[in-house]
């Protein structure tokens, strides 16, 4: 249990019994993980309702071990060969408008788990070719192959979350490099060819103000479009304790500032996490003529 009383504008609606019914049976039902369960998720109400989830891939066990983070750590299981067509399949049977797809690090792939990524587009696109395709990566090791493997895959959004400030890196993200990660961003906004950038991070751990602008414009550096901003909440006991909860009218200026900064896309508020109303976001940059899925055309750098 979280150390710390839950201020009182922490909080959210719970998920309706047929939409937890619906999600049990044609996800979890099959064997498949979403982080909506795995992570705690508090936005899983909104998001089934609203016709979006984000599955969980190359199983539940992460060879990493990140004090903020609920996602188990351990020695991960072989791979499910039919991951793929399983994932896509319940994204077809949930009619989702928008889906999201996520892994557990898995630093004993050879690739990362990069090809796992770029099946499970493929296969979604086959089942369900107006659902937009959002994909949240790990680091990779910093391999460019892999990074390129998933790029030519086309989704509409490549993820890849900073998470906090590079102080906090040794405490927080121990085996990641926050120089790395931001390269991994810089990369796909060269070599994507229209395919949408984005990275998240928390706050409530111990950064300042003028860290988290140093982030943003790191980000607005190497052309990150969307950025969403939430308050870190401990899982239990032995996650990292949280240093503070900062009130809602914090999440406004960080918004402000970080679009005065230059990103095209902020979502920031207590209870935002990297997938929370990710399909409205895309929408918005669809109207807005900056995202051009560009599925047939040629893709930069993967030549």
């Amino acid at each position: 249990m979280p150390t710390r009383r839950l201020p009182h504008w922490i909080h959210t609606t719970l998920p309706t019994a047929g939409a937890v019914a619906e999600m049990r049976g044609k996800a979890y039902g099959t064997g498949l993980h979403t982080v909506c369960r795995e992570a705690r998720c508090p936005n899983q109400g909104e998001c089934s309702a609203g016709g979006a989830a984000t599955f969980l891939i190359l199983g539940d066990k992460c060879t990493r071990n990140c004090s903020f983070c609920a996602v188990a750590h351990g020695k991960p299981a072989a791979l499910n060969e039919g991951e793929a067509d399983l994932v896509a399949a319940s994204v077809a049977a949930l009619h989702l408008r928008h889906v999201v797809i996520t892994s557990v690090t898995r630093d004993d792939l050879p690739d990362g788990g990069a090809s796992a990524f770029s099946q499970t587009v493929r296969a979604i696109r086959k089942f369900s070719n107006r659902t937009t395709i959002e994909v949240l990566i790990p680091d990779f090791q910093g391999s460019a192959e892999a990074l390129r493997t998933v790029i030519a895959s086309r989704p509409d959004v490549i993820g890849h979350n900073l998470e906090t400030v590079p102080r906090l890196y040794p405490e927080l993200r121990q085996g990641s490099s926050y120089p790395g990660s931001l390269e991994l961003l810089r990369r796909v906004g060269e070599w994507g060819g229209g395919i949408v950038t984005k990275s998240s991070i928390m706050v409530g751990v111990g950064e300042t103000r003028k860290e988290i602008m140093h982030v943003v414009r790191n980000l607005v550096d190497v052309q990150c479009a969307v950025l969403t901003i939430g308050q870190y909440l401990q899982p239990t006991h032995r996650h990292h304790a949280v240093h503070r909860f900062v009130p809602p009218q914090e999440f406004e200026d960080l918004n402000e500032m970080a679009v005065a900064a230059g990103m095209k896309e902020v979502m920031a508020g207590p209870l935002v996490r990297s997938s929370f109303r990710a399909g409205q976001i895309v929408e918005k940059l669809r109207l807005s003529s900056a995202l051009h899925r560009g599925r047939g055309s040629e893709i930069r750098g993967l030549k």
